[in-house]
């Protein structure tokens, strides 16, 4: 996988300029709590200066009352400003948060149809989740210990510096080793972390293919076959786990070994400036403080680092997504489609899958506006992929396509869409009520429109039945409902939309014969004043419309009334006609 890393901190920064207002509150007062923590010990050590001076114990005394009440006030300044920090943090980080899924949610969904098919839908949720949390953490990990460490070590070194500049120049020694120590492990820890999160990602989507897929498992007896599957790739998982945790383990050992000697040096050199009367017991104590202070954040700097970029080894693969442009994007000057009469027409239209499966050249048909007509042909022969390129599910490769005389590349996709209404083979419905669902065709429907809808389309008397009624939830995909009420349910949606173009791709093809009787009554009303597109291999529901295309490898063989169709000697559409009607192969 490509490095992202530089592509996924300018997107992590465009967000937070947004808010650069909190984002420069809370940095101020994260720097001063900062350095008031590294000023106390200054403190401190004057404290034990006078408590070991030969001064009276009265004087002493007064003036230890005097630095003990001083601490009092700035360590009460100090509270503040973490408590101002803190408060500030969260308003900062909930807007910045809900901004940074709102970004991934729309730069996604503007994905074209294509892009969905061939990524798997619980990859795509793990990597949205993955970019947000590491944004999360890495923000947190700069605010609360990248930044107070950068002013506490400015500050000790300089302090250190005053005090006695050897001390000062074995600090900055001793961290310029430490920390290039660390970002060299860093860097080679990062491509074992890319590579771990790849794996977890192909886990993931083999984990939410088989959940999808969890009837055939069972039915196919392929239990076995997945589980092993699914351990093979979760062993890649955790070796790749393994080895970058024992990274983790060496790493924090030659660390904890550079950290022993800084601490042990430091303090030889303290009692050789101590002999020569260049050292105070306060300046013992100050020195303590600071290392302690050095080791604790510098202790927590090899693992900032490592899960920083581990965060961004895990943000990769959203970064990619935003790297993918938008296979499909509205003209710089697109227009809205203005439909008058719905006349379609496929002017030479050349389209390949994959760029190498032909499915079309050179293509060409019209529909006239308020025209039915009926696809027909043996699988593969391209009906289908009319009706994904009317909706530019994908863009054709040579021609185009008109509706009305306009180009529908050149117009904008949502009128595209708004001006269709599609009832697929196999309709996928939200997870939500039965109301929103078919809701999901007008969106400014009142509930007695929906309920209007769902009478035309028959479907109102199954969920009358139903304990919530439209209050129903479907299940993922609808998998609560039949296969024929939720295609009842599509036609009540595109009944609710009453586009002036409609395609109807095999809409009652899960449906039994009753059914499908009262359904293609309610078809028939919408149908009405409006250019259809049916796709059937049932003839029996063509039979009555306007036109019947007959298409076989990408061309029309064959296009007429079903009469006439009938009519032509040693015809596709007679045969087929023939077939379905005798219901038996004749010898």
């Amino acid at each position: 996988m490509k490095n992202n890393t530089k592509r996924t901190l300018k997107i992590y920064w465009s967000h937070v300029v947004k808010y650069k207002l909190s984002g420069l509150i809370v940095t101020f007062f994260i720097v001063a709590g900062s350095a008031i923590d590294v000023i106390l010990p200054l403190y401190y050590k004057n404290f034990f200066d006078v408590l070991g001076s030969e001064q009276s114990k009265e004087i002493v005394s007064s003036k230890l009352v005097d630095i003990l009440i001083a601490i009092l006030i700035v360590n009460f300044v100090g509270w503040i400003a973490w408590r101002v920090a803190t408060f500030a943090t969260t308003h900062f980080y909930v807007q910045l948060f809900t901004d940074i899924q709102n970004t991934c949610f729309k730069y996604l969904h503007k994905h074209s149809f294509s892009y969905f098919n061939n990524n798997f839908v619980g990859s795509l949720v793990k990597r949205v989740g993955y970019f947000t949390n590491s944004f999360r953490d890495i923000l947190d990990r700069t605010l609360w210990d990248f930044i107070p460490l950068i002013v506490k070590v400015i500050i000790i070194i300089t302090v250190l510096f005053w005090s006695n500049y050897l001390l000062g120049i074995i600090i900055i020694v001793w961290l310029s080793i430490f920390m290039t120590v660390n970002w060299s492990m860093a860097m080679y820890k990062m491509k074992f972390d890319i590579k771990r999160s790849a794996a977890q990602t192909r886990a993931t989507g083999f984990l939410s293919d088989t959940i999808t897929n969890n009837s055939n498992i069972k039915l196919f007896c392929g239990y076995k076959k997945e589980v092993n599957g699914f351990f093979k790739l979760n062993e890649k998982v955790r070796n790749l786990t393994e080895y970058a945790f024992n990274l983790d383990n060496i790493f924090e050992a030659i660390q904890s070994l550079i950290m022993i000697i800084l601490e042990v040096g430091i303090f030889y050199v303290g009692i050789k400036l101590w002999k020569k009367d260049l050292f105070t017991l306060g300046d013992f104590v100050l020195l303590q403080s600071y290392v302690l202070i050095i080791i604790m954040h510098i202790w927590n700097f090899g693992k900032m680092i490592r899960r920083t970029y581990q965060d961004l080894a895990d943000a990769e693969e959203m970064t990619a997504i935003f790297n993918t442009p938008h296979e499909i994007e509205d003209n710089l000057r697109a227009k809205k489609l203005i439909i008058k009469k719905g006349k379609i027409e496929f002017q030479n239209v050349s389209f390949y899958y994959h760029k190498t499966r032909k499915v079309f050249e050179k293509f060409n048909l019209t529909i006239n506006g308020c025209q039915r007509v009926g696809l027909i042909g043996p699988s593969g022969a391209g009906k289908t992929t009319v009706v994904k390129l009317l909706l530019r599910n994908f863009d054709v490769f040579g021609g185009k396509i008109l509706i009305d005389g306009q180009d529908i590349s050149k117009v904008t996709q949502e009128s595209l869409w708004e001006n269709i209404s599609l009832v697929p083979q196999d309709p996928i419905l939200f997870h939500r009520s039965l109301m929103e669902n078919i809701r999901y065709g007008k969106f400014a429907a009142s509930d007695e429109e929906v309920i209007k809808a769902s009478k035309l389309a028959h479907c109102h008397e199954f969920i009358d039945n139903l304990s919530e009624k439209y209050n129903t939830y479907v299940g993922e995909r609808g998998v609560k409902l039949s296969g024929g009420e939720r295609q009842r349910v599509a036609i009540a949606r595109a009944i609710l939309r009453n586009a002036p173009i409609l395609i109807l791709d095999e809409a009652t093809s899960s449906l039994d014969s009753h059914s499908e009787s009262l359904i293609q009554d309610a078809l028939n009303r919408l149908m009405k004043e409006k250019t259809v597109i049916v796709i059937a291999h049932r003839l029996s529901t063509i039979v009555k419309m306007d036109r019947i295309v007959f298409i076989d490898e990408g061309r029309i063989l064959e296009d007429g009334t079903h009469r006439e169709l009938l009519e032509k000697k040693n015809g596709q559409y007679k045969k087929l006609w023939e077939l379905q009607a005798g219901g038996f192969i004749s010898d």
